[in-house]
C-alpha cells in the first residue's frame, strides 16, 4: 500500500483547485454566450443591416462601419508607436537604464487607469481644447492612447522571449543591429505582438465610456473623421438605455460577439502562418 505523504495531498488539492477554477471559468463563459445567443438570434433580421438608421428601423450598419473605422484608425496610430517604443526599450536602451524603469512604471500605471478617465482626458483635450467637437478622430486618438501601454508591454515581452542566440547568430554573419532587429527578432516575435494587437482590438470594439465623451452617439456614418458617430458598443448601450428597442440591443450583442470571434480567429490564423 502506497504511503500518502503531505506533499501528495497538497499536490492533489492544488490540482483539484486548478481544474475547478478552469471549469467555473468555462461555465461562466458558456452561460454568457448562450444567454446572448438565445436572447439575440430571434431578433436578427435583414432590416438591422439597412444602410440608414431611423426611428422606425434601428439599423446597426452605420455603427458597424464606424466600429471598423475606429478600430483601423486607432491601430494605425497605436501599433507603430507601441512596437517601435518596445523595440527601443528592449534592443537599444541599456539594461538597468533609468528611462526604461520610468517607462515601465508609467505603462503599468496607464494600463490600470479606468477608461472613463481616458474619456474625460480626450474630452478636455480634443473636444474642448482643440475644439474638434465630437469626432471620430478624437475618439480614435483617445483609444490609441488607451491601448498604447497594452501594445508596448506585450511587444516587450514578445521581444524578450526571442533567444539571444538568434541575435548572436545574426551578428556573427555580419548583420548590423537594425537589420538583426527587423529581419530576425521582430519576425520571431510576431505571434506575441499579434496577441497584444488582438487584445487591443477587443478593448476598442467593446469600449463605450471613452467614446461617449469624444466620438459622440450620432447613429450615422460621418462624412469624414471630424464627424461624430457611434460604434456598435455605444449603439447597444444607447438602444438598451432608451428602452424602446431592447430586442435590437440583444441582436446587436450577437453581431458584436460574432465580430470579436472572427477577429480573434483571423488573427490566430495569421499568427500561425507567420510562425511557420
Amino acid at each position: 500500500m502506497k504511503k500518502i505523504t503531505p506533499a501528495k495531498i497538497q499536490s492533489a488539492v492544488l490540482k483539484t483547485l486548478v481544474w475547478l477554477s478552469a471549469a467555473i471559468t468555462a461555465a461562466v463563459l458558456v452561460c454568457i454566450i448562450a444567454y446572448i445567443l438565445i436572447k439575440g438570434i430571434p431578433h436578427l433580421s435583414l432590416d438591422l443591416f439597412a444602410f440608414e438608421y431611423n426611428s422606425e428601423n434601428q439599423s446597426l450598419f452605420p455603427a458597424l462601419v464606424n466600429t471598423v473605422t475606429m478600430t483601423f484608425v486607432s491601430l494605425l496610430i497605436a501599433v507603430p508607436l507601441g512596437v517601435f517604443s518596445a523595440v527601443y526599450l528592449v534592443e537599444y536602451a541599456k539594461r538597468g537604464n533609468k528611462l526604461v524603469t520610468i517607462v515601465g512604471i508609467t505603462t503599468e500605471t496607464l494600463s490600470g487607469i479606468p477608461s472613463i478617465v481616458y474619456g474625460l482626458f480626450g474630452y478636455l483635450l480634443f473636444t474642448t481644447k482643440l475644439k474638434w467637437s465630437y469626432s471620430m478622430l478624437g475618439g480614435a486618438l483617445t483609444l490609441a492612447i488607451m491601448i498604447l501601454p497594452l501594445i508596448m508591454r506585450t511587444t516587450e515581452e514578445a521581444l524578450k522571449s526571442v533567444p539571444d542566440n538568434y541575435r548572436e547568430g545574426s551578428f556573427g554573419l555580419g548583420a548590423g543591429k537594425l537589420r538583426t532587429v527587423f529581419t530576425v527578432v521582430l519576425p520571431s516575435a510576431i505571434p506575441g505582438i499579434l496577441a497584444g494587437v488582438i487584445l487591443a482590438i477587443g478593448r476598442i470594439v467593446g469600449e463605450t465610456a471613452a467614446l461617449i465623451f469624444t466620438a459622440g452617439t450620432v447613429a450615422q456614418i460621418p462624412e469624414n473623421l471630424m464627424g461624430s458617430g457611434r460604434t456598435l458598443a455605444i449603439h447597444l448601450y444607447a438602444l438598451w438605455n432608451e428602452g424602446l428597442a431592447a430586442d435590437k440591443s440583444y441582436a446587436t450583442a450577437v453581431v458584436l460577439l460574432v465580430i470579436v470571434v472572427l477577429i480573434n480567429s483571423l488573427s490566430s490564423f495569421i499568427a500561425k502562418k507567420v510562425s511557420k
